[in-house]
């Protein structure tokens, strides 16, 4: 007799230090507290996350299976084991949806390849927040992720974008490493026409949130420019 496989559901996480209940629908708890097996970045800031949507979670009785850049493709073959044994899991990213910039993208196709139910519930995406309050084409976008490092490249990469964010009226989002934000926001007024519009959204749903658009040449004159440094960000050019 064949064991029905379980559910994996993707549960996204808040964008930083806030109260679960301003982002997360109520069902995500329901979900959550039905799971004993979660498939997470970083198994101590899951059982944190955990613990905010409900204090009474004994996190002893979980199971957490470590999912990054390190994690070998033999461990992760195995991580999807109960669901096929009949068990439900979760998938919780360090912020915002799993599988949006985010390597629980690899167990869902595993998952799908497997017949394995996937249900992706209501969270917070910084990428779609953005983009909502930018004021650009929300028909029309892409998100392109991170740019290059060096110098040089990134430089091609922008003017790339910014062409097309032009020619083809698409907005084009893209984020890059916390401590870099700074530099990459001069980058963008450096290498930009004036004419160009910039949002830059850092801390979203936080209470530090900062949203706002301009023209790169009302960037490079605003005597009042962000300090990025270390906030999560997300840039759009139009």
């Amino acid at each position: 007799m064949n064991v029905m496989a379980g559910t994996v559901y993707l549960i996204p996480n808040t964008l930083g230090e806030c109260d679960t209940q301003h982002v997360l629908p109520t069902y995500n708890r329901e979900v959550i507290l039905s799971i004993k097996h979660f498939i997470v970045e970083d198994v101590r800031t899951a059982r944190r996350f955990l613990k905010k949507v409900e204090s009474s979670i004994n996190i002893d009785e979980l199971t957490f299976y470590t999912l990054n850049n390190h994690t070998s493709p033999e461990e992760i073959g195995g991580y999807l084991l109960p669901a096929k044994s009949g068990f439900d899991m979760g998938i919780i990213s360090e912020a915002g949806c799993p599988a949006i910039a985010d390597p629980g993208a690899d167990i869902v196709r595993m998952a799908q390849e497997a017949d394995v139910k996937v249900v992706p519930l209501v969270g917070p995406s910084s990428i779609l927040l953005g983009l909502m309050a930018s004021g650009f084409n929300g028909q029309s976008f892409a998100f392109v992720g991170y740019l290059p490092i060096k110098p040089n490249e990134r430089d091609q990469r922008l003017r790339q974008l910014e062409k097309r964010a032009h020619v083809e009226k698409q907005s084009q989002i893209f984020i890059e490493t916390p401590y870099r934000n700074n530099t990459m926001f001069e980058n963008i007024l450096s290498v930009c026409q004036g004419g160009t519009k910039l949002c830059v959204a850092c801390d979203i749903t936080l209470e530090t949130e900062y949203i706002k658009t301009k023209s790169v040449a009302q960037w490079k004159s605003s005597k009042q420019r962000p300090d990025l440094n270390k906030r999560p960000c997300i840039f759009i050019l139009y």
